[in-house]
């Protein structure tokens, strides 16, 4: 892959998607990992001005300064880049003092994606008062290979310029970009825990292994030729594939028959 020529049609198609739709610039939601600051870079290369915000829910000092030193480096290299942190850590802490009152076995998962959803109405916020787009920060293997977003959380976006790449692609387009390299070589994580649990942690495979994964089922190859290992995450793939396709796919609408219509 040219990476050079792929930041470039980012770019591009960034900036032919604002002109088209009337809008004055991007806010995107900068984590401290690596997608985050992938596409905040390519948001500001196209001169329009961008709004980065970090929003904090008991996050690590880690995650803090690696977003902290991001959003510097921006503003260092791009006179378009503007910076706020909300930090949302109260308004969370209110919210799930209440809502623990419910007693359910998915209680810690459903707060893990609450968070998410509070970033992203953050996000929204910002957007419709400066007339912005909320660019998305997935790549392919977590937006089409295993789901590994929250729904009308971090998947609530306006447009996806990484998400037709694979994560090592982002590793290698980040640098391309120069981008931080503590950043480049932290582990990925999502955020949404109090503890350091990684993505591997969660989906018990690397990414590397899931986009060789998706490779092969894209190849349709013939599992009994692959090695224990590589069965082992083929499944975890196709569990997880198989468990998220709700998110990957148009909501469903229920089509009235148009004789039902008619009297």
């Amino acid at each position: 892959m040219n990476y050079s020529k792929v930041i470039k049609h980012i770019v591009n198609w960034l900036n032919s998607y604002t002109n088209d739709s009337h809008t004055k610039g991007y806010v995107v939601g900068i984590s401290g990992g690596i997608d985050s600051a992938v596409t905040s870079t390519l948001a500001a290369s196209t001169g329009h001005p961008t709004l980065c915000l970090e929003m904090p829910i008991f996050q690590s000092n880690q995650e803090l300064e690696r977003s902290g030193n991001h959003i510097e480096w921006l503003k260092n290299n791009f006179s378009n880049v503007s910076s706020e942190v909300i930090d949302l850590t109260e308004s969370f802490k209110k919210f799930s003092q209440k809502i623990q009152k419910i007693e359910s076995k998915n209680n810690l998962l459903a707060l893990a994606n609450s968070r998410s959803r509070f970033r992203m109405t953050t996000l929204y916020y910002y957007a419709a008062i400066n007339n912005y787009l909320v660019v998305g920060t997935g790549n392919k293997v977590e937006d089409f290979g295993v789901g590994f977003y929250t729904k009308y959380g971090d998947g609530g976006v306006d447009l996806s310029p990484i998400a037709d790449l694979m994560k090592t692609d982002v590793r290698l387009i980040a640098k391309e970009l120069d981008i931080i390299d503590s950043i480049i070589k932290a582990p990925p994580t999502d955020g949404l825990w109090d503890d350091s649990r990684t993505d591997e942690d969660q989906l018990g495979a690397s990414y590397e292994e899931l986009e060789k994964a998706m490779k092969q089922v894209e190849s349709k190859v013939q599992i009994e030729t692959l090695s224990s290992r590589e069965i082992e995450v083929y499944k975890i793939l196709n569990q997880f594939n198989s468990a998220n396709k709700h998110k990957m796919e148009p909501i469903p609408i229920c089509i009235i028959p148009e004789h039902f219509k008619t009297k």
